[in-house]
């Protein structure tokens, strides 16, 4: 039985599941990625976004849904290369599925251009893969200094992750409450969407503060509590 690998001494986070991702506007992406990592052989997909809107969530719910198959699962955060060396792609080849995170933190860098095109030729030959990439751009739009990995990049499906609309994000905020076992009002979430950095990892991690404040208080998620713990 293999187990999944992650390559930093970090765990991923079990509240980023496919079921706590608010769709949105992306349905189409959500149900071709599910419908992808069923696929058999090796296969290729791109989607980009910009930060903080959702792409590292769909990655580590495709890399939860895979290790209930206990596949062999390998995630990079590439926004972290520079504590990695490009030797960490070597033999993700004989693989079940490939995350590498945006992308395009190392665009310009030669040595991990050519690392990452070596390890796409490897896994078209291997034929069981599945790769998933994220970046900020689609792969025409980043400055990569190998043209061929941008072929690479553009070979397999590629997306455009759509933002959340104010409203799609309160209901996200709402999904997120209720998955944690509690309810925010609307009230209380228009008020955080207002006052608090409006991208969904920061509500996310700020909503998460809120909750275990509340149980620690024993109070309920109201605006003045809100207010007290977080200094608005």
């Amino acid at each position: 039985m293999h187990s999944h690998q992650l390559v930093l001494p970090v765990s991923l986070p079990d509240t980023e599941t496919f079921a706590s991702f608010y769709t949105g506007y992306n349905e189409l992406l959500i149900n071709y990625l599910k419908a992808f990592l069923n696929k058999t052989g090796f296969h290729s997909l791109y989607f980009w976004a910009n930060a903080s809107s959702g792409r590292t969530h769909l990655l580590h719910a495709a890399c939860h849904d895979m290790s209930l198959s206990h596949k062999l699962i390998s995630y990079i955060p590439l926004e972290q290369y520079l504590l990695l060396t490009p030797d960490i792609l070597v033999g993700l080849e004989n693989y079940d599925l490939v995350c590498l995170d945006n992308i395009d933190h190392i665009a310009g860098n030669k040595q991990w251009e050519e690392a990452i095109f070596d390890l796409f030729n490897r896994l078209l030959e291997n034929s069981q893969a599945k790769l998933l990439i994220t970046g900020n751009h689609s792969p025409k739009q980043i400055p990569f200094s190998l043209p061929d990995l941008v072929s690479r990049l553009e070979w397999g499906q590629v997306y455009q992750l759509k933002e959340l609309s104010d409203g799609d994000k309160l209901n996200a905020l709402q999904l997120r409450a209720k998955l944690r076992g509690f309810e925010l009002s609307t009230d209380v979430g228009l008020f955080l969407l207002k006052r608090v950095d409006r991208d969904m990892r920061s509500l996310f991690n700020l909503l998460d503060k809120l909750d275990k404040a509340t149980i620690t208080e024993q109070r309920k998620l109201t605006i003045p509590f809100i207010k007290a713990i977080v200094n608005l």
